[in-house]
């Protein structure tokens, strides 16, 4: 069975982005770069929601190619394009860079994904991690909590039927007050 990871970056309010969509405040340091990169090379599988596959898409599979591209974007790009990704919208119809579009019932199929041999998969986007923390499929949570308080927005926590118990795994301090905090979900 895969594992099924949630980590993003956060500000200390609980939020992945700030009214508007804004994520000015998330600029991460070149150490915590490197670190969310290094957990993509990780990964197995990345599953998407569309808002955040649509920026993401706009912007790595060229990255690399842009002036000023650092060798760290480079490394990062180059990952990105080459993982195995699955989108999951009603929306869309088309998407590329080593990716499948479901259109079908989301959590029926990350519940499918994760009974399947394989690494690790990690979870990106807030509504489709909110419908797998209410359906209890996410086994860890990455959270990357920058010093800022943005006041609204898109929150990284679902609401939910029921509590989720969790045992903390790891803290990691990173340039510039970021704290890292990883938790396994308690079965």
């Amino acid at each position: 069975m895969r594992k099924l990871i949630y980590g993003m970056n956060l500000s200390l309010d609980g939020y992945i982005a700030a009214p508007g969509d804004n994520l000015d405040w998330s600029i991460p340091s070149d150490e915590l770069f490197q670190f969310w990169s290094d957990q993509l090379q990780a990964t197995d599988l990345a599953l998407y929601g569309r808002k955040l596959w649509q920026t993401m898409s706009s912007h790595w599979p060229t990255a690399d190619q842009q002036p000023g591209a650092t060798s760290a974007d480079i490394e990062y790009a180059r990952r990105w394009r080459d993982m195995s990704k699955v989108v999951f919208s009603s929306t869309i119809d088309k998407v590329d860079w080593n990716t499948r579009l479901v259109t079908s019932d989301a959590v029926a199929e990350i519940t499918r994904l994760k009974a399947e041999d394989g690494g690790p998969m990690h979870i990106v986007g807030a509504t489709l991690a909110g419908a797998a923390m209410r359906a209890g499929l996410i086994d860890e949570y990455m959270l990357a909590t920058a010093p800022v308080l943005v006041g609204g927005g898109t929150p990284f926590f679902t609401v939910l039927d029921t509590w989720v118990n969790l045992n903390l795994v790891e803290t990691r301090t990173f340039p510039g007050g970021v704290l890292l905090t990883r938790y396994e979900t308690s079965r």
